[in-house]
């Protein structure tokens, strides 16, 4: 039916931030269900059919991850937009998270209202087929997959990609807020488009692969100035998103916004599916 509710999972052991997301997200208007373990949750997603899951990684039997992994090789569950709610903020983590098919990594502590936005926007793409970012308005999901697919079909040295990944956003959003956050991320993908433009007229694109991950299909003759002014005018702008009493504060490196930009081309190997080649771009990061 038209107006029914969307349907909220959320898999959480610690039982006040359950009830407290259960009361919340009701009051937004969602049918939401809680369990606190892992089987339960692979369990009530089979039963429930939820339109979204908010899925803690450290659980009392099974991990997040590998409740992830069952509902993505079940093809009841497969397309279930999946938020991991979770502690833990290494690189190596994220990249297990996107490999499993994630739509979206949110650290605790965390802003409600940003849990919120992030829900809204992650269903918003499900229904949409996930074609662009909600902040960006740039392609992502099943629109960058046919490019990159197409990328995989090219004879080999015709390609290359870039990834210009704006790191610690998480921590800039937990001291700023998720709307100044989103403005960096904004402002970056300006930039990036502004320095393509300024190199004249190509077929040249650029999508998302993850929330701050941003990927080029390059003509390869253009690549290294392409490189080269993306670094230079990103690198120098990150300072001014920061507000003016802070710029001169001394930041953990873990901590501040930074820029790494990777390279992969079709010289580089062989890749058998989108999903490889998108972890491998996400490893050249540097």
């Amino acid at each position: 039916m038209a107006d029914e509710k969307p349907k909220i999972l959320v898999v959480e052991d610690d039982l006040d931030v359950a009830e407290m997301l259960n009361a919340y997200f009701r009051v937004q208007g969602y049918e939401v269900f809680t369990v606190n373990w892992g089987e339960d949750g692979v369990r009530a997603c089979q039963t429930v059919r939820p339109d979204l899951v908010i899925l803690d990684i450290r659980l009392p039997d099974i991990d997040g991850y590998e409740v992830a992994r069952r509902l993505r090789g079940d093809r009841r569950t497969q397309e279930v937009p999946i938020i991991f709610l979770t502690e833990k903020r290494e690189r190596v983590d994220r990249l297990q998270g996107l490999e499993l098919g994630a739509d979206d990594y949110i650290t605790k502590p965390f802003d409600v209202q940003e849990l919120r936005l992030r829900v809204r926007n992650a269903l918003k793409r499900a229904n949409q087929g996930s074609l662009t970012n909600p902040v960006s308005g740039l392609p992502e999901g099943a629109l960058v997959d046919e490019r990159l697919n197409e990328v995989l079909l090219k004879n080999a040295n015709s390609w290359t990609l870039l990834i210009i990944s704006l790191e610690n956003i998480d921590a800039f959003r937990e001291e700023y807020g998720f709307v100044a956050s989103d403005d960096v991320l904004r402002a970056v993908s300006l930039m990036i488009q502004n320095t393509m433009s300024e190199m004249g007229p190509s077929d040249d694109f650029i999508g998302h692969i993850g929330p701050a991950d941003f990927v080029i299909i390059g003509v390869p003759s253009k690549v290294a100035n392409l490189l080269g002014s993306l670094r230079e005018r990103i690198v120098q702008s990150l300072d001014y998103f920061y507000p003016l009493e802070d710029r001169e504060k001394e930041i953990k490196p873990d901590r501040r916004l930074a820029i790494k930009i990777g390279k992969l081309e079709s010289a580089s190997g062989q890749y058998e599916s989108v999903d490889q080649l998108k972890l491998e771009l996400l490893r050249q990061k540097k």
